[in-house]
C-alpha cells in the first residue's frame, strides 16, 4: 500500500500548479508541517488524487482507521512554496573591456592606480582607436599625475579634512525645506542635518524613507497603492466613527465602507483589534460593532474612547505618511513620512536592494556598519552638494571612517570619537576641562603628548608634517 501511495502523488508537481519566481520544497513526515511557521501559500492536490485513493478497500478494518487522518494532513500541507527575492543581474563585460584591461594591468606591472580610473582610460581608447598606440606614454603620464596627487607623509589629513568640510559649512542654510518634488513631506537640510549626520543622532528630526518597488509592483498603480495601505499606519478614527452610549455604557463603532475598502479591511479584522485592548468585549450587530465594558463605569468607558481614538488597526509604526509618485524611468515609487527600515524590508513587493532611509543609526541596526558608513557619506555629501558646495568625498570619507572604526557608529565629539582619545590634555582642550583633568589625576593617567593640541598646550613641535622628520647632521671640524 504506502508504495503506491508515493506514485499517486507524482502529479502535485505540476507546472500549472507553481507560480512564477518560487522555489518548491515537499514534505515527507508529518512533524515538519507543524514546525514550519513560514508558510507562504499552500498547494491541495488534484481530485485525481482522491479519486484514485478512495475506492480501494482492504480486507482488515485496522488498516482503515489511522489512514484517513493521515491523508486529510497530506492533502491540507503537501508543497510549501517560498517566495524568493532575486538580486539585481550585473551586466557581463564584454571582451574588449577584457583584452584592454589584461592589456593595461600588464604595462603597469607592479604600479598601482584605482581601478576607476583604469576604467577611464580603457573606455577612451576603445572610442579612439587611434590612442591605442601611445598606451603606455598615457599610462606613464597617468601615473605620474596620480602620485603627484597623493597626500604627502606624515601630512595632518584631519586637520585639512575639518577645514574642507567646516569653512563651506559657515555658509549653509537652516532652514527646513520640503522634499524635492513632494511638497507634502518635510526633510531638514543644509546646516541642521550636516550637524545630525556627525552626531549620530538616534532618530533624524524629520526621518523619511524612499521605497522603491519590484517587478509588477512598480508598474501597476494598484499594486503600488496595496503595498502603500500595508505601510502606512491607519487608525481607529480614519476607518470608523465612534459612538458613546452613556445610557447602556456601550460604544458603537460605525465602519466607512468606501475606506474600509480602500485600505483592503473587513469587519472582522477590525474586531480582532479592538479586542486587544483590556477589559472590552467586541462583538459585530448588523453594520456596526458593539463594544461592552467587562467591569462598566463612566470613567472607564471614557479611557476606552480615548485609547480607541489613538488606537493603530494597520500600518508599520513609525510611518505617518506614504506618498506615491511615478517616477520616469523607475515607475512607482513611495515615499514615506517617518522610517521603520526593519518592519518594511519584511513587506511583500518591496524592493530590499534600492530602499533606503535617512535614518543612519537604523541602517547600522539593520544591514550593519559598512552599511552605515556608506551612507554617513552619501548623506553629507548629498547635503553638501545640495546647497552648491563642492567637498572633496574623500575628507567625508575621512570623518566617516573615524566615526564607525570600531564597528559601532560614534558622534564626533565628547559623547563619541573626543571622549575616547587616548591623551589627557586633548580631551581637557575641547570640552567640560575640570572634570577631564580630575578624573585622570584620580586614575592616575599619563599623556604620552602624540596628538597635536596636547603639544601645542606644552609648547614642543607638533609630530605632523616637517615636525615628524628626526634628523641629526653631523658636522665636520673646518681647518682654522
Amino acid at each position: 500500500m504506502p508504495k503506491k501511495d508515493k506514485k499517486e502523488k507524482k502529479p502535485i508537481k505540476t507546472k500549472k500548479q507553481l507560480k512564477p519566481k518560487t522555489i518548491v520544497k515537499k514534505i515527507k513526515e508529518k512533524k515538519q508541517v507543524k514546525t514550519k511557521k513560514q508558510v507562504k501559500a499552500k498547494i491541495t492536490p488534484k481530485k485525481t488524487t482522491e479519486k484514485k485513493t478512495s475506492p480501494k478497500k482492504t480486507s482488515s478494518k485496522k488498516i482503515e482507521k489511522p489512514k484517513k487522518p493521515v491523508e486529510k494532513e497530506e492533502e491540507e500541507e503537501e508543497v510549501i512554496i517560498e517566495e524568493v527575492i532575486k538580486k539585481p543581474a550585473k551586466a557581463e563585460e564584454p571582451e574588449e573591456h577584457i583584452k584592454m584591461r589584461a592589456e593595461i594591468n600588464k604595462i603597469l606591472k607592479n604600479r598601482f592606480l584605482p581601478p576607476s580610473i583604469i576604467d577611464k582610460i580603457m573606455l577612451k581608447i576603445l572610442d579612439d582607436k587611434k590612442l591605442q598606440s601611445k598606451l603606455s606614454e598615457i599610462i606613464d603620464k597617468v601615473l605620474l599625475e596620480y602620485e603627484k596627487n597623493l597626500i604627502d607623509p606624515a601630512e595632518a589629513c584631519g586637520i585639512i579634512g575639518a577645514q574642507s568640510i567646516g569653512e563651506p559649512g559657515t555658509q549653509m542654510t537652516m532652514r527646513t525645506f520640503h522634499y524635492a518634488g513632494v511638497a507634502e513631506i518635510n526633510v531638514t537640510l543644509g546646516l541642521p542635518r550636516l550637524i545630525e549626520i556627525v552626531d549620530a543622532r538616534s532618530t533624524p528630526s524629520t526621518p523619511m524613507m524612499n521605497i522603491y518597488l519590484r517587478d509588477e509592483y512598480r508598474v501597476n498603480p494598484e499594486l503600488a497603492k496595496k503595498v502603500a495601505n500595508q505601510i502606512e499606519i491607519t487608525r481607529l478614527t480614519e476607518v470608523a466613527d465612534l459612538e458613546t452610549d452613556l445610557t447602556n455604557l456601550s460604544i458603537n463603532i460605525k465602519p466607512d465602507k468606501k475606506t474600509m475598502k480602500d485600505k483592503n479591511f473587513t469587519m472582522e479584522e477590525l474586531v480582532d483589534c479592538v479586542n486587544k485592548i483590556s477589559g472590552v468585549v467586541a462583538k459585530i450587530e448588523k453594520d456596526y460593532i458593539k463594544l461592552s465594558l467587562d467591569d462598566p463605569s463612566y470613567k472607564k468607558l471614557l479611557d476606552v474612547n480615548e485609547k480607541l481614538k489613538e488606537l493603530q488597526v494597520k500600518g508599520i509604526d513609525g510611518i505617518k505618511r506614504v506618498i506615491i509618485r511615478r517616477e520616469p524611468n523607475e515607475g512607482y515609487v513611495i515615499y514615506s513620512e517617518g522610517s521603520n527600515l526593519e518592519k518594511v524590508l519584511e513587506v511583500k513587493g518591496v524592493d530590499p536592494y534600492r530602499t533606503t532611509t535617512n535614518d543612519i543609526q537604523a541602517v547600522g541596526r539593520v544591514l550593519g556598519v559598512e552599511a552605515a558608513r556608506n551612507m554617513i557619506i552619501q548623506e553629507a555629501h548629498n547635503t553638501l552638494s545640495e546647497q552648491g558646495l563642492n567637498v572633496d568625498l574623500r575628507h567625508i570619507m575621512t570623518v566617516a571612517d573615524i566615526m564607525t572604526t570600531d564597528g559601532s557608529i560614534r558622534a564626533i565629539g565628547r559623547h563619541g570619537v573626543s571622549k575616547e582619545k587616548e591623551s589627557v590634555l586633548s580631551r581637557a582642550a575641547f570640552e567640560i576641562t575640570v572634570s577631564h583633568l580630575l578624573k585622570a589625576s584620580r586614575r592616575g593617567e599619563v599623556d604620552q603628548l602624540g596628538g597635536v593640541a596636547e603639544n601645542i598646550i606644552v609648547g614642543q613641535p607638533v609630530n605632523l608634517g616637517t615636525g615628524s622628520i628626526e634628523l641629526v647632521m653631523k658636522r665636520k671640524k673646518t681647518k682654522k
